[in-house]
């Protein structure tokens, strides 16, 4: 007789029967935050440990890391479980955002463990940004501090509406309910300005396990939930299937000929065959003939599902864009205002390019005004230049191409954004968008009949930039001093623009701090931009020492309108030149920000042409800037043939 058989059927059945209970589970996105060492590693260790979710290899690995790594003695280390980075370890302390997941027979959790340290704020910001819950973890011999300020307010800003106020190591002030309630006064005072849906304070002891699992004996005083029942019992915001339908769409799925979808993770709404869907950004409509999954076809698609969309007609979507409900369509424009949570050690400067990057769209993205920066301690709305490491405040940002989004109020998944350095690749912004800027939509191009083309011939010329950068005393506006008589002699169509001549009006109000340098570079490269639209030869002389803002003028040109002239002469040659006596004045402390000396000068790397001048004349460095020009088609050859040196 064989039983083998029905013994794999029961238990087949019974992984079936698991799996359909744990679909049904809601799911709860939480994250521990606070200031550094106040026991967020330890609670969720100790969370997972009470719940039975250790495996034994895991416990015994654990209890060998707590005699290596631990800070409790003999006791275990349960920080250490989500502590695993080597540094973490050695350090004590949480660099990287840790996720877990776990499961209780009423709800299943995903738990983020976020660093508490100031210079890793954007992993907090990281983790906030998909919670439902924040667990904010306050030490009870120290009270609020200045992280707990920041960490709330991100979290407010991040769309997190409950949060659970965990005063831990109230076991070091004798389980205190004065010292509680004083810390639950303190943080309210705050908080209430935030937005919260609920604050529920629980006093506990992740290390002892106080009111984690269960009530706690050693505080008859308090009479509300344990930790764990209130993560079980929060209300949930479900799926809105009422707000409008946003599908972002990450792939254009083409595996033949005959099957062309459009794949995504839909962030809001529902979604049936049929339906009337728009292009968010060129606004075709189509409707949907097919909503196609792994496991086959549906006739209705929610919120968070990822579904393929094929539509009934051939309209052109791409990456980035996103299909929308007819009636209820997205904001698309290229300024919009949002609050920004800056990452990056290298201060956040008004008029500097980035990469915006929204869920799946990216474009160039300028911010053009700081409007205040907010103080975390007071929530004040601060008059500033710049924004420096973990501040927040508020802008307004410009990008070339539109983009599709909505406020972050509305939608989380639409309505964020991150900004990377377009240099070193490094993610140095987190934003939240507020509205659009409604200027973009109106004021239009005004069409013209005579164009940059049109203006070119006339002249007989073929406009551009010939962007000389290097110090102050390089050589730079001699040679393009130069370079203009002889253009001129050849009855071309020139101007130059010189870093001390614009100074004198364009650019008067600004002085020489790095946010100046940047905008003084902005103002000149869209006048540089006009130049060439009105088809001349446009020599432009800037100490210009900000690799970010070359390139900026540069993306704002048509290729092979821009020709960088890296004019490479020693800071000792330049100061020993010193046409101006600049240089012994910044050397004995009477300039501020020269470059050089005390700003930085960031070389080209790849510059059209490198002129090295020591031990060359001006002549022949000229001659070169003419090879540059005739390479590209700025001149002919023929017109060289007429020039003396």
């Amino acid at each position: 007789m064989n039983t083998v058989a029905p013994i794999e059927a029961s238990a087949a059945e019974e992984i079936r029967a698991y799996m359909a209970e744990q679909e049904k589970k809601s799911l709860l996105r939480f994250l521990t935050c606070g200031s550094v060492d106040d026991g967020k590693s330890t609670l969720i260790g100790r969370l997972l440990y009470d719940t039975k979710l250790i495996f034994e290899d895991q416990l015994a690995a654990l209890q060998n890391d707590s005699r290596k790594h631990g800070t409790n003695g003999e006791d275990i280390d349960f920080a250490l479980l989500v502590d695993g980075l080597e540094a973490e370890r050695e350090q004590g302390i949480t660099i990287d955002v840790a996720y877990r997941f776990f499961s209780t027979p009423k709800r299943k959790f995903i738990v983020a463990d976020t660093p508490g340290h100031e210079q890793y704020t954007r992993n907090m910001a990281t983790g906030a940004s998909t919670a439902d819950l924040a667990i904010v973890l306050v030490d009870a011999r120290q009270g609020i501090l200045r992280q707990t300020r920041r960490h709330s307010f991100i979290a407010s800003l991040l769309g997190i509406r409950n949060i659970v106020l965990a005063i831990n190591k109230i076991d070091l002030v004798d389980y205190s309910q004065e010292i509680f309630d004083r810390i639950v006064a303190d943080y309210q005072a705050f908080a209430d300005k935030l937005g919260f849906q609920s604050i529920q304070p629980i006093p506990l002891s992740a290390r002892f396990g106080d009111n984690v699992i269960s009530a706690s004996a050693n505080m008859p005083w308090y009479k509300g939930p344990a930790l764990l029942e209130h993560l079980e019992n929060v209300p949930l915001a479900d799926a809105d299937e009422e707000r409008p339908f946003r599908f972002p769409v990450q792939y254009v799925n083409r595996p033949n000929l005959d099957f062309r979808g459009f794949s995504g993770t839909i962030a809001s709404g529902v979604v049936s065959q049929g339906d009337e869907v728009v292009v968010a950004k060129s606004g075709k409509s189509s409707r949907v003939k097919r909503v196609v999954t792994q496991d086959g076809d549906l006739a209705r698609a929610v919120e968070g599902q990822a579904v393929t969309l094929v539509l009934e007609d051939e309209v052109e979507v791409s990456r980035g864009n996103m299909l929308v409900a007819p009636g209820a369509r997205p904001e698309v424009a290229d300024q919009f205002a949002a609050h920004l949570v800056w990452f990056s050690e290298h201060a956040l400067i008004p008029g500097r390019s980035y990469i915006l990057r929204t869920e799946t769209d990216q474009a160039t993205a300028t911010i053009t005004d700081l409007k205040y920066r907010i103080d975390i301690n007071t929530f004040a709305q601060e008059a500033a230049k710049s924004l420096d490491l973990n501040e927040v405040g508020v802008v307004n940002i410009s990008t070339q191409e539109p983009v599709a989004f909505d406020p972050y109020k509305s939608n989380r998944s639409t309505g964020s954004f991150i900004l990377i350095d377009r240099l070193t690749n490094a993610t140095v912004g987190a934003g939240m968008i507020d509205f659009g800027l409604r200027r973009a939509s109106n004021v239009h191009w005004q069409a013209l009949d005579v164009s940059k083309a049109s203006r070119a011939d006339q002249k007989n010329q073929k406009p551009a930039v010939i962007w000389f950068t290097g110090l102050s005393g390089s050589g730079k506006s001699t040679i393009a001093n130069l370079m203009e008589k002889r253009l001129s002699s050849l009855g071309k169509h020139t101007y130059i623009l010189d870093g001390d001549n614009v100074r004198h009006g364009l650019n008067r109000d600004l002085g020489f701090t790095e946010e100046d340098r940047v905008e003084n570079i902005r103002r000149v490269g869209e006048v540089a931009k006009l130049m060439v639209d009105a088809g001349l030869i446009v020599l432009v002389s800037f100490i210009s020492p900000f690799r970010s803002e070359r390139r900026m003028v540069r993306e704002l040109l048509a290729d092979g309108e821009f020709l960088e002239v890296f004019v490479d002469t020693p800071f000792e040659e330049c100061a020993r030149r010193d046409p101006k006596g600049l240089y012994a004045k910044a050397l004995r402390g009477e300039i501020k920000n020269f470059t050089g000396v005390d700003s930085p000068y960031e070389a080209p790397e790849n510059p059209e042409l490198h002129l090295h001048t020591v031990g060359r004349t001006t002549e022949v460095l000229a001659s070169e800037v003419e090879k540059l020009l005739t390479d590209h088609g700025i001149i002919f050859s023929y017109d060289q043939s007429s020039w003396s040196i």
